[in-house]
């Protein structure tokens, strides 16, 4: 909303404030201020001129050469607009001026001619194109015949007014009007805003009635819908006071009837719309809903096609203005009206909202009536538009109106206590202080053994309960008056919970071994959901989705690891480690909430380490991220950890993909992504992990333990192991630390053999054994006694050969 400084002064008494100051203390009670902006900054040098004589250039199809009186003496300026013409008042830029992006404007010879300053459009002030009238688009602006030659152009444009740019809330509607803008300041500075009254004369031996019957088919589209009727206007060029205050506000000038629905739009924050009568084609107005595969042509020359969630104003057959949002090019106001039936209405917000996203229409009108507009003022804005229309056009106002619909609620009472106000504040508010503010606020109240019963104006339509008014309070005493207070109750020092030290810790090993961090979106696809998962349970899918990307609910944090992946690789950042702790999402029967459960995931893909002169390129591979997993679970005390075989995961190589397992509690897997996944990912061999942080953090983990470093010496044997292929290492270690005893420490593998004189389905596993006694040197014959049941105890339940 773009507030005019000199427009406001209207109604309220500023004189002891300026633009800045109001607009601090307007950011201070509670809109937000984006910027003081006059117009007029930054240019300099330039006057009204009046063109006394024009004739062509004689070596130009399309330049004029101008004799310019700008006051004190006669100008010779050659001017390429095609509207310049003898006795008009122009814009004039005199040599040594600045216009628009500090331009400067030098005396000059164009093509023989001199040329002594410019003759200015509105673009060359710094104005938008998109509201500089339509009459001067395509050439420089006319000023009026009142209009003094030498005098500084800026007074006549407005330029020298401060424009305000207030940021709006959807809870603050109401500060869409200069009206509502003025009860806001005076609220700040303690006035009560006195506003222009335009006296209404109707033509009472006509009636509105002759010309038109009004029906909304559903009330609740329209709850409030009235027209007037004003005749025998003549469409012209708006007074200069009006195409101001239009172009201050961002809005372009059109013509008089035009200008005025839009004038009253900026003062009551009441949208407008005016109909050419004669091009209604009929003698009744009917608001319904689209038909299906219906066509309507909009004032921006576009067909659109509406449907049953539209609202449409028509004449009972043809669609005449999409409600809300934009009329129809069919019954524009032109040059030709005589007579205009202006509408004034209420729409169902929701349908306005949607409609307007639906063809991209953002319009001033669509976003008040989207964010509410004040019920009070309806009638009192379709009676100021239709009188002032009919002294700019020249036309008289016809008797009565036609109402179609009306639904004024009665103003809201608000019931508080001055304690309530008090300790919600913690101020120490009095009765009279707080009578003082709702007067500021101009609020109707009564007061009652300290409880106020409040009377909310139509104009407020935001406050509805007492906290509304707290806050009320609170932005009119002022919250730089509020007191401070320091936090009451006894102080505790802060501490990590175990787990949040365990996920720590995690962390630092994680990225002290090489990964990094990873940050996905918990949104997804459908797709995506329901990947690198061994439950296809039912996903959590959001009601209203920003797109189908990130539709659902991940179930799994791989499938955002492995975009992140690509992501890089599209990069040329072909070598990929990374980590990320974070939460999936399951959708659980009977629960208004899904469960969640938090996950710790990891990916990576190309070279871990690059050749130098001692090494060679070593890529990733299964076996380098089974090993940071251990070291990882080890860390936090886990113990037992067991790697399983399993293809239960589809979307992972089942040949080398392992089920990760403390203890008898399954709490991830580990493996490469299969082939055909990691094509649909384009990206290439990638090994993956992921762990259910919530199973894990529920073991009995042993945390970290220290113990002296032994006196005594350990002891290490060798044994090699002729077994069928189909043997793992897991299931060989698995016998080997249930009968090594208490003394056995480390098992370890060392090597791996196949070969034609081993046998087709036989392989050879070495693995080194370390035995150790922390109060006694071990014996030989102790040894041996444990080596002999290792050994008997993988004959007979693996059927391995000791080599």
């Amino acid at each position: 909303m773009l507030v005019s400084y000199k427009w406001l002064q209207d109604y309220l008494d500023l004189s002891n404030t300026n633009p800045t100051e109001l607009a601090d203390k307007m950011s201070r009670t509670g809109i937000e201020v984006e910027e003081v902006n006059i117009p007029s900054e930054g240019l300099k040098k330039i006057v009204v001129g009046h063109v006394k004589e024009r004739r062509d250039h004689e070596n130009s199809d399309h330049l004029s050469v101008c004799q310019v009186d700008v006051g004190e003496e006669d100008y010779q300026i050659v001017c390429g607009a095609p509207n310049v013409d003898a006795g008009q008042n122009v814009i004039v830029a005199l040599p040594g001026a600045r216009i628009v992006d500090n331009i400067k404007i030098k005396k000059s010879k164009m093509r023989g001619e001199v040329s002594m300053g410019m003759i200015c459009s509105l673009e060359e002030l710094g104005y938008s194109e998109s509201i500089v009238p339509k009459a001067y688009s395509d050439g420089i602006y006319i000023l009026p015949e009142s209009a003094v030659p030498g005098e500084e152009v800026f007074p006549y444009l407005a330029m020298d007014d401060a424009i305000i740019e207030l940021s709006i809330t959807p809870n603050r509607a109401d500060a869409l009007s200069m009206r509502g803008v003025a009860h806001e300041v005076g609220a700040i500075y303690r006035q009560q805003p006195v506003f222009e009254t335009v006296k209404l004369v109707e033509d009472m031996t006509d009636s509105a009635d002759n010309y038109l019957s009004v029906k909304v088919e559903d009330v609740a589209d329209a709850p409030n819908y009235r027209m007037r009727i004003v005749k025998d206007v003549t469409i012209k060029e708006s007074p200069m006071w009006l195409q101001t205050r239009l172009m201050n506000a961002g809005i372009r000038p059109h013509n008089n009837i035009v200008d005025v629905t839009n004038y009253a739009l900026l003062l009551y924050g009441q949208p407008l719309h005016a109909f050419d009568y004669a091009k209604i084609g009929s003698k009744e107005v009917v608001v319904r809903r689209g038909h299906e595969g219906e066509t309507f042509t909009t004032l921006d020359g576009v067909e659109r096609t509406v449907g049953p969630d539209n609202i449409m104003v028509t004449n009972g057959q043809v669609s005449m203005a999409l409600a809300g949002v934009m009329g129809g090019l069919d019954s524009e106001v032109t040059e030709a009206t005589t007579t205009v039936a202006i509408e004034a209405a209420s729409f169902e917000p929701t349908v306005t909202r949607k409609t307007s996203a639906q063809f991209n229409l953002r319009s001033e009108s669509s976003s008040r009536f989207e964010k509410g507009i004040n019920l009070g003022t309806i009638e009192e804005a379709l009676a100021f538009a239709a009188a002032l229309m009919a002294e700019l056009g020249e036309g008289t106002v016809v008797s009565g109106e036609i109402v179609a619909s009306e639904k004024i609620p009665a103003n809201p009472v608000v019931t508080i206590s001055l304690a309530k106000i008090n300790g919600s504040l913690g101020t120490d508010l009095t009765v009279n202080g707080v009578n003082d503010i709702m007067a500021a606020l101009g609020f109707a109240y009564e007061v009652n053994d300290e409880t106020y019963a409040i009377t909310i104006p139509s104009r407020r339509w935001d406050i509805t309960i007492e906290e509304d008014i707290v806050e009320e309070v609170a932005r009119i005493y002022g919250y730089d008056n509020l007191p401070s207070t320091l936090p009451s109750g006894e102080s505790l020092p802060g501490a990590l919970t175990i787990n949040q030290r365990r996920v720590r810790r995690l962390r630092d090993v994680l990225e002290g071994s090489g990964l990094s961090e990873a940050i996905s979106y918990a949104l997804v696809t459908q797709a995506q959901a329901q990947e690198f998962v061994q439950d296809q349970a039912e996903t959590v899918k959001l009601q209203s989705p920003m797109s189908e990307d990130h539709a659902v609910m991940r179930r799994s944090l791989i499938s955002g690891l492995l975009t992140d992946v690509a992501y890089n690789v599209a990069r040329k950042n072909l070598n990929v480690a990374l980590y990320e702790v974070g939460n999936v999402f399951k959708y659980v029967a009977d629960e208004k909430l899904p469960q969640q459960d938090s996950y710790l995931a990891m990916a990576m893909s190309g070279l871990w380490s690059e050749k130098s002169w001692n090494s060679t390129n070593q890529l990733v591979d299964f076996y380098l991220l089974k090993g940071i997993v251990e070291k990882a679970l080890e860390t936090i005390g886990a113990t037992a950890i067991r790697f399983v075989p399993t293809q239960a995961i589809k979307e992972m190589h089942p040949g080398r993909t392992a089920e990760i397992v403390v203890g008898e509690t399954a709490i991830g897997f580990v493996g490469q992504v299969h082939p055909s996944t990691a094509k649909a990912y384009d990206i290439r061999e990638t090994y993956v992990c992921e762990l259910n942080l919530d199973k894990l953090f529920s073991l009995e983990l042993a945390g970290e333990t220290y113990r002296e470093v032994g006196k005594y010496p350990s002891v290490s044997r060798d044994i090699a192991l002729l077994v069928n292929k189909s043997v793992t290492s897991q299931e060989l270690v698995d016998v080997i630390q249930a009968n090594g005893g208490k003394y056995l420490t480390n098992v370890a593998l060392f090597d791996v053999f196949e070969g034609e004189k081993l046998g087709q389905d036989k392989k050879s596993m070495a693995y080194s054994l370390t035995f150790e006694n922390s109060e006694a040197t071990l014996v030989d014959e102790e040894i041996t006694a444990v080596m002999d049941k290792i050994t008997s105890q993988l004959t007979e339940t693996l059927h391995a050969e000791i080599r």
